[in-house]
């Protein structure tokens, strides 16, 4: 096994660890944030790391291979869907957010298997794919050192450094909504022609 694929591997490896964190009673704090929130962020930092790690190593090196093509993209649907679940559960981000992400890698990933069965071609990341990316990132590693919930800036109750963190991932998350939602829009255009 190369080493891209490891890579690959290892940031499912860390999905898992990611969730245990709030079980082990971790006390104390560093900067007025919970240092548990803080652990959760560094490892999903870690985890988003080995996301562009191992795509540019497979492709430096000519190692892409057909498990890492399937099991890459696999990796990261695993580790945003669980952060954001978990921020669901931590009260920072309402449920309708990963419900949007979630129906859009279902039919993503259903065009994709159509595709591959029929022969056709599958169409590479769009603009919006790659905003999406690169905004539900940084969306979601503000939002574990965020201490308010989402949206919270616009009630008043505000102010400084909090209400900037906080108005910062708001408007970081509508936008990864919006580029979600054109980038599966883009799919299902491609998932028309197949069907034709």
């Amino acid at each position: 096994m190369n080493l891209p694929n490891k890579l690959t591997i290892f940031r499912i490896i860390l999905v898992p660890i990611m969730v245990i964190i709030p079980f082990l009673g971790i006390k104390g704090e560093f900067f007025g944030i919970p240092i548990e929130y803080w652990t959760i962020d560094f490892i999903f930092i870690i985890a988003s790391l080995t996301d562009k790690l191992d795509g540019y190593l497979a492709r430096k090196n000519n190692q892409i291979t057909t498990f890492g093509k399937f099991l890459d993209p696999l990796a990261d649907k695993i580790l945003v869907l669980t952060a954001m679940i978990m921020l669901v559960e931590m009260g920072k981000l309402p449920a309708w957010i990963p419900i949007i992400v979630l129906a859009r890698e279902f039919l993503v990933s259903g065009y994709r298997l159509i595709a591959i069965e029929k022969g056709g071609k599958v169409i590479a990341a769009s603009n919006w794919g790659k905003l999406k990316t690169v905004t539900q990132m940084f969306a979601i590693i503000l939002a574990f050192v965020d201490l308010h919930s989402f949206g919270e800036c616009f009630t008043g109750n505000l102010v400084g450094g909090a209400f900037c963190l906080n108005f910062i991932v708001t408007i970081m998350m509508i936008i990864q909504i919006i580029a979600t939602i054109f980038s599966g829009v883009d799919y299902m255009k491609g998932a028309k022609e197949l069907m034709k």
